[in-house]
């Protein structure tokens, strides 16, 4: 692995709570330095597979492969909490997902790695030190992920989440530090320890589990699930096509998708039906827990800049839905899929399209100019993710609001 002289150790050390902008442009070049030096001949749409050998694999052969000898369901044991790493851009709805799953015994979380996505990373780090304050769980490490996507230039989001994050609210300070490991290096370290037993969320783009896929082409038979939010059957929202977080990094979409890991697509199609409501944001503020004191100010601070006309025109709490469906598994329904993410095509980057076994998966005929490819041949219908195609939205707010106002049964 080439690697820049400075470790990665070191540069940690110069940030302080999302530190200097030097040391994001640092962390920025080493990830792209990295990606590229682990991808030699890389060609986005095949070479990004090399997961999977030292040679790319077609999405036929992929498909082929696909999640034949895994379930897609993991199921802990039962009276056991599920053990989960919390990747994530926080982010107005990846506060309420952080909330939801720090104050819900069901899960424990193991780690919080901020990446860059909704806001850069010197934003998003500390909002997630911030919430872990506000939560009374500093015992949470938090470490800090990709300041940059994989090979391409950072698109945000701060036209939805406000100039900090968080829709404008100012938090104090956040007194805890991150930990020194690098987000993908607490990911390989975490999930290394306890094999089969660590969920990946992750709520921003994928580039930290994409990176530490990379790094360690033997860490994807180890994670038992991946449960994202992300994706879309059903149209984008940053652009027709795409899903921000997948738009975001889309090559870091495609590496997690063809890694053969169990994985629950929580995508538009049923988030943009869990829609906040002002009940609910008074039910937050008249609670005077931290947690709900703190998501009704995030909550009512949108509200009103949506009416007041600013570009958010609904507020849909993607990102706790995905969290909800791993306490809850009956608020989604699930179907059967085999997913490919879109990473060529000039308009739809990130789009992802979804095969259900009606049809083959067959990809755009070649150029007449092209050197000749041989036929591919027709393979089963083999999903690699279950998308959520339902949803109960009731469900997932008797859920949620308890449990951030400390009135859960």
């Amino acid at each position: 692995m080439n690697r820049d002289p400075k470790s990665e150790q070191e540069i940690e050390q110069k940030k302080n709570c999302g530190g200097s902008r030097s040391a994001d442009r640092e962390r920025a070049a080493w990830s792209r330095r990295e990606f590229l030096a682990n991808s030699t001949g890389f060609a986005v749409a095949g070479a990004i597979s090399g997961l999977a050998g030292n040679h790319p694999l077609s999405a036929h052969e992929m498909m082929a492969r696909g999640s034949a000898t895994k379930s897609l369901v993991s199921n802990p044991t039962p009276g056991k909490p599920r053990r989960i790493i919390i990747d994530t851009d926080p982010g107005i709805d990846d506060a309420m997902a952080i909330f939801l799953a720090l104050r819900s015994p069901e899960l424990k979380v193991e780690a919080i790695t901020p990446v860059c996505g909704n806001v850069p990373l010197d934003l998003t780090l500390p909002n997630a030190l911030r919430l872990v304050e506000i939560a009374g769980r500093t015992d949470v490490p938090v470490a800090a992920g990709a300041s940059h996507p994989l090979v391409r230039r950072l698109v945000t989001s701060g036209h939805v989440h406000g100039v900090n994050g968080l829709a404008g609210v100012e938090f104090p300070e956040p007194k805890i530090k991150p930990v020194h490991e690098t987000a993908p290096e607490i990911i390989r370290r975490i999930v290394r320890e306890n094999p089969g037993e660590i969920t990946i969320v992750a709520v921003g783009p994928l580039t930290n589990v994409a990176m530490a896929l990379r790094a360690d082409p033997e860490l994807a038979s180890m994670i038992p699930a991946v449960t994202i939010m992300g994706g879309s059957l059903s149209g984008g929202n940053i652009t027709p096509a795409a899903e921000f977080n997948l738009y975001v990094d889309p090559e870091a979409a495609r590496i997690v998708f063809d890694a053969n890991i169990p994985l629950t697509m929580v995508g538009l199609d049923v988030t943009r039906k869990c829609l906040v409501s002002e009940q609910h944001i008074k039910q937050l503020e008249a609670a005077s827990n931290p947690v709900s004191q703190a998501a009704g100010k995030i909550m009512r601070a949108t509200y009103e800049r949506m009416r007041h006309g600013g570009e958010v025109t609904e507020i849909a709490l993607h990102d706790a839905l995905a969290v909800a469906s791993l306490i809850d598994p009956g608020v989604i329904t699930r179907k059967d899929y085999y997913v490919e993410v879109e990473t060529s095509g000039e308009w739809t980057a990130g789009q992802t399209l979804g095969f259900d076994g009606h049809g083959p998966v067959r990809k755009s005929p070649p150029m007449e100019t092209s050197a000749p490819e041989p036929q591919p041949s027709e393979v089963p219908f083999k999903p690699n993710a279950q998308v959520a195609v339902g949803v109960d939205p009731d469900r997932f707010f008797r859920l949620l609001i308890p449990r951030l106002t400390g009135n859960a049964a």
